[in-house]
Parts: structure tokens; C-alpha cells; sequence
């Protein structure tokens, strides 16, 4: 794996995970499914700037690939976990 995509993709994986236990901490059980779509679309906005952001183009769009693809999986089983939570 190119260094450069583990230097900018594994941040924003860990920002979406500090997210998501934010999520699970700080809101309310029926507030879970509002706000980890939000989660993910932050976590989208903030790949696009940090990838903008760099002045190599090469490698861009396997670079945001790789990082929206593991911020979904994050919220993924972050919602699995969390659902259940919800409709208790």
C-alpha cells in the first residue's frame, strides 16, 4: 500500500471512529440513526479536503476511494451495534 494513502486515508478513518463514539455517547438512542448519516457525510466533506488539499494528483481517486469506503464501514457497524439500542 502507497505510504501517501496510508498517511491521508487512515486519519479520517480514525476521525470517523472518534465520531462515531461520539455519536454512541453524547446523543440520545432516537437521535442515533440522525446522526451517523451525518457522520458519514462529514467524514466525505473532510476526505475531499484533505485530498484537495495535497499537491500530488496521482493516486486521488484511490485515495478518497479508500477513505470514504472505510469511513462507511466504520459508521456500518457502528449503526449495527447502535440500532438495537434504538428500538429497545
Amino acid at each position: 500500500m502507497n505510504m501517501l494513502l496510508l498517511k491521508t486515508v487512515v486519519p479520517i478513518w480514525l476521525l470517523t471512529a472518534v465520531g462515531a463514539v461520539l455519536i454512541a455517547v453524547a446523543s440520545a438512542p432516537s437521535e442515533y440513526l440522525l446522526y451517523l448519516p451525518v457522520a458519514l457525510g462529514s467524514a466525505t466533506v473532510v476526505t475531499l479536503i484533505a485530498q484537495l488539499a495535497l499537491t500530488r494528483p496521482e493516486g486521488f481517486v484511490d485515495r478518497v476511494a479508500a477513505s470514504i469506503a472505510g469511513s462507511f464501514v466504520i459508521l456500518a457497524v457502528t449503526t449495527l451495534v447502535l440500532v438495537p439500542l434504538t428500538f429497545a
